[in-house]
């Protein structure tokens, strides 16, 4: 399956198959009781998800929607609880995808950790050209879903970003 910029691959709180993203990326908002909306994750080339689901079923977590065009491989739910009884060394390559997925997460913590916000943002565009090379990140995420990622507010990272392209007040 093809997904484009902008279309929604699943809802928060829909049940249905898990997926494999091929090649692009995804975002994962969720919105919250008080209709707060929050980027929760990006989802990279080689991951299964939903990852709370990998092992048992549960409603997806949060909204996936394309940040670039994406190939997605549809998984039935019920071949791979089926597929993961019979073949316990699904279980490692689960085991090995969410190690990964946590060394990621670790490197996130990393980038909020930075003591300059610019350190930060410049470590979160490093982080996406290894995987979509974009001239800006602000082509995929907007100025409030990259503040959320390192923990900024949107007006910083509208300094940020305009001192990166040389537009200074």
């Amino acid at each position: 399956m093809i997904l484009h910029k902008g279309e929604t691959l699943f809802r928060q709180g829909e049940t249905g198959p898990l997926f494999h993203l091929k090649s692009g990326l995804l975002k994962i908002n969720r919105v919250h009781a008080d209709g707060t909306l929050t980027l929760v994750n990006i989802i990279v080339p080689g991951e299964t998800i939903p990852h709370h689901s990998l092992l048992s079923p549960n409603p997806y977590y949060g909204t996936a929607v394309a940040l670039v065009s994406c190939e997605v491989e549809v998984l039935s739910a019920t071949d791979w609880y089926r597929e993961l009884e019979a073949d316990h060394q699904k279980c490692r390559e689960i085991a090995l995808q969410l190690q990964g997925k946590l060394r990621m997460m670790q490197q996130r913590i990393d980038q909020l950790s930075e003591v300059s916000p610019a350190e930060r943002l410049r470590k979160l565009q490093l982080w996406f050209q290894s995987f979509v090379p974009v001239a800006s990140l602000s082509e995929v995420l907007t100025q409030d879903e990259i503040g959320q990622f390192i923990g900024l507010r949107r007006e910083t990272v509208n300094r940020l970003l305009r001192a990166q392209s040389g537009h200074k007040k």
